[in-house]
């Protein structure tokens, strides 16, 4: 059960009671969201004079202050110094994890575990909330399909579906079921709207598409959140038909509220009332009138809701119904978080030492990190690594603690993680583990000064590339075996960090190439906070193991899964592109007119490329595992679909190998013919499974109309009656297998 936020017709006298005593300056007060600075900004604006504005009634919240004593000595100023005494919200970008990181989003989503999703966010709360936090802007369920946008490291992936799932547990996570809890806090959907669209993939950049595609693939995550109950939403910088999304009244009213019945408040981005500005909508009493009239309640950091609504309400452009509604709003979640019973319910100073990185917190990271990796290659039987291994480790990620926690991760402390040489010596101490770095991240200096605007993410040596290379060869010429740790390092993906090549760098290329070419068994280590053009690699003679960035136990969590401690079960969330040339590219992909033929041979005049296949390198759901797992018997257990009944669809999973593992199962669905074209597949469920060695288990999913409802071509929800094909499966990309008929 989600949390439901009060409307403004169901009043809380509490609120009510305070609107009557306030100034409409006061009013506006409310809607405005500062930072003193200190925390990671995602622009260059910084809030002055925030005690004095403060003071005067002229904020309602604040992020980028934490710990319980400055939380407390925020609170006293609001409570004790303002005339009203109204407490702050305290928010911040809690994105995976607080102190006690866990990998990027976009690698938790990987597991397919909702359940292990859920309690990330909730040690997340527990941990924010011993700091003094009580508003959290997260989760972003944006989906992504073009890997060169930066921030597909922040959100679950390419499908509407799976993304809706990992939406609903991370607000529950956050929220729980009762927010006036100490150890929960308010989530905040991000970004309202399609900002995992932008053109080019270029980050801020402007946004395009039907509403049936709206609506159809890239609401549903952020519909699922409302329904869930989440307190907040984040406007995205992207324009929507248009309209930026922070002045857009169809988006945040008509569509928000009036359609999706989201009744707790709309935050703007970080300055993006501001920038609508730029976008050419107006001066800043303009943009800031078109924003509260379009159902913006709050405007972070830019200050233009404090500075010019007044004088709207004053030249009639605003009304003041209008600012008090919003007010309102905001008030309303401070009573939902009990602040307006007590201001003080986040300032207790014993929590931090016994809920922040315990060692409980520090193991469930770890185990969250292992059951992100996906396994993309096996060769020759090289894994899992015998304990007593001779390895050389090799690269420039293996030894970084500067690159374990990835993008967004500003409440985090990189020094208190484990590199990969650490924890490979932890969890298999007989091993013999020598380290030599091979490469740089880059030998490119202009581009390491762009990616280390945040801490020292690639540091280029003062050795020669070639020496480096020769000591790494040297090194592997002694050992049994190749362990190479490479790829992106932590700025190289998330805000701000579109790459036109997503290849791996070519300093770290050429040390592939050359670790391939000894003969000895190589394995790949491979770290990123997106999809990579990886053809090449997938080509040469190693394996291959992704593990994104992992956070604070990377190390551990690395040696559990080379070592056999635990046998990968992660599954990809986005299709892997054979080149950026196909990029975006997504299993949901239409047929066409003219498709390409079953055979995927090239043939003139069907939607072909001239110089790749269509099918992308590595499909969404794809994942290995050092056991094999074998489907059968899939089918429906009737050829017809009532209108108020279900199907039963199932298939028979087997072990077939020989270890116990995981096995996450997908359902996929095809509607043979509907009044608006259909995509080639859908996924429709999943469910992961423990298998041992040798066992079998039949995994059967329910299916009603209800489920094969799609938006036509008018807005409605509707499913129509016809055939539907389907196959159960490890993966996208298999063959249906059955099919049954929705009966009218």
């Amino acid at each position: 059960m989600g949390i439901s936020f009060l409307s403004a017709q169901e009043k809380i006298p509490q609120v009510e009671k305070l609107l009557a005593k306030m100034t409409l300056e006061e009013k506006i007060g409310q809607l405005n969201l500062l930072t003193p600075g200190g925390g990671i900004a995602t622009g260059s604006v910084v809030s002055e004079d925030v005690e004095t504005k403060i003071k005067a009634g002229n904020v309602g919240g604040v992020f980028g202050v934490s710990s319980p004593d400055k939380v407390r000595q925020a609170q006293d100023i609001a409570v004790k110094s303002s005339r009203l005494g109204i407490p702050l919200l305290i928010g911040s970008d809690i994105i995976h994890g607080y102190k006690t990181t866990y990998p990027i989003p976009l690698g938790l989503s990987s597991s397919w575990d909702m359940e292990l999703i859920k309690n990330g966010a909730q040690i997340a709360a527990k941990e924010a909330t011993a700091d003094g936090i009580n508003w959290n802007f997260s989760p972003m369920v944006d989906i992504a399909r073009d890997p060169r946008w930066g921030r597909i490291a922040e959100g679950a992936g390419e499908d509407p579906y799976l993304g809706s799932q990992v939406a609903i547990a991370m607000v529950q996570g956050y929220q729980g079921e009762d927010l006036t809890q100490p150890n929960t806090m308010m989530a905040t959907v991000k970004h309202m709207a399609l900002y995992g669209a932008a053109e080019a993939g270029r980050d801020y950049n402007s946004v395009d598409m039907s509403r049936l595609k709206m609506f159809n693939e890239y609401f549903p995550p952020y519909k699922a959140a409302v329904d869930a109950g989440v307190g907040s939403v984040m406007t995205s910088f992207n324009d929507i038909d248009g309209i930026p999304a922070s002045g857009n009244k169809w988006l945040l009213t008509d569509l928000l509220r009036e359609r999706w019945g989201f009744d707790g408040f709309v935050v703007s981005d970080y300055t993006s009332v501001n920038e609508m500005i730029a976008h050419g909508l107006g001066d800043l009493q303009a943009v800031s009138a078109l924003a509260i009239n379009a159902g913006l309640d709050m405007d972070m950091v830019g200050e233009g809701f404090l500075t010019t609504l007044k004088k709207s309400v004053d030249e009639g452009k605003v009304s003041e119904e209008q600012i008090t509604i919003a007010a309102r709003r905001i008030l309303e979640a401070k009573h939902k978080l009990g602040l307006l019973d007590d201001p003080y319910r986040y300032s207790d100073e014993s929590r931090p030492e016994k809920d922040i990185l315990t060692e409980e917190n520090r193991s469930f990271a770890r185990k969250a990190a292992t059951r992100s990796f996906v396994l993309l290659k096996k060769h020759e039987n090289t894994l899992p690594l015998a304990k007593n291994s001779n390895i050389a480790l090799i690269g420039p990620l293996a030894d970084n603690k500067n690159n374990m926690l990835g993008t967004w991760a500003p409440t985090g402390d990189p020094s208190l993680s484990i590199p990969v040489l650490e924890g490979l010596k932890n969890v298999a101490p007989n091993a013999t583990i020598n380290y030599a770095k091979g490469a740089n991240i880059s030998d490119d200096s202009t581009f390491a000064k762009k990616v280390n605007v945040f801490g020292p993410r690639i540091q280029i040596s003062e050795e020669s590339p070639e020496t480096l290379l020769k000591e790494a060869l040297d090194l592997a010429k002694k050992s049994e075996m190749i362990v190479a740790v490479v790829g992106e390092a932590t700025e190289m993906s998330g805000e701000a960090a579109s790459r036109t090549d997503i290849t791996i760098p070519d300093s770290q290329k050429k040390l592939i190439r050359e670790l391939a070419n000894t003969g000895k068994p190589v394995v790949l280590v491979l770290m990123s906070g997106r999809p990579l053009d990886i053809s090449e690699e997938m080509d040469l003679p190693v394996s291959i193991l992704q593990i994104w960035h992992p956070g604070v136990e990377a190390g551990n969590a690395v040696g559990d899964v080379l070592f056999g401690n635990y046998n990968p079960s992660g599954k990809l969330t986005n299709s892997w592109p054979r080149s950026v040339g196909q990029v975006p590219i997504h299993y949901r992909m239409k047929t066409t007119g003219r498709p390409e033929p079953e055979s995927g041979e090239f043939q003139k005049f069907k939607t072909n490329y001239l110089d790749s296949p269509n099918s992308p390198l590595l499909a969404f759901g794809y994942g290995l595992s050092y056991t094999n797992f074998e489907y059968s018997d899939v089918k429906a257990s009737s050829n017809e679909l009532g209108a108020n009944a279900t199907v039963s669809l199932s298939a028979t999973v087997t072990n077939t190998g020989d270890f116990d593992g995981e096995e996450t199962v997908q359902l996929y669905i095809h509607d043979k013919v509907r009044s608006i074209t259909p995509p080639g597949k859908e996924l429709k469920g999943f469910k992961k499974i423990m298998l041992k060695k040798g066992e079998s288990k039949t995994v059967t999913f329910e299916i009603s109309a209800e489920d094969l409802k799609f938006y036509n071509s008018d807005l409605k929800y509707v499913s129509e009656p016809g055939e539907f094909d389907f196959f159960i499966a490890g993966s996208s990309d298999a063959d249906f297998k059955g099919s049954f008929t929705l009966k009218k």
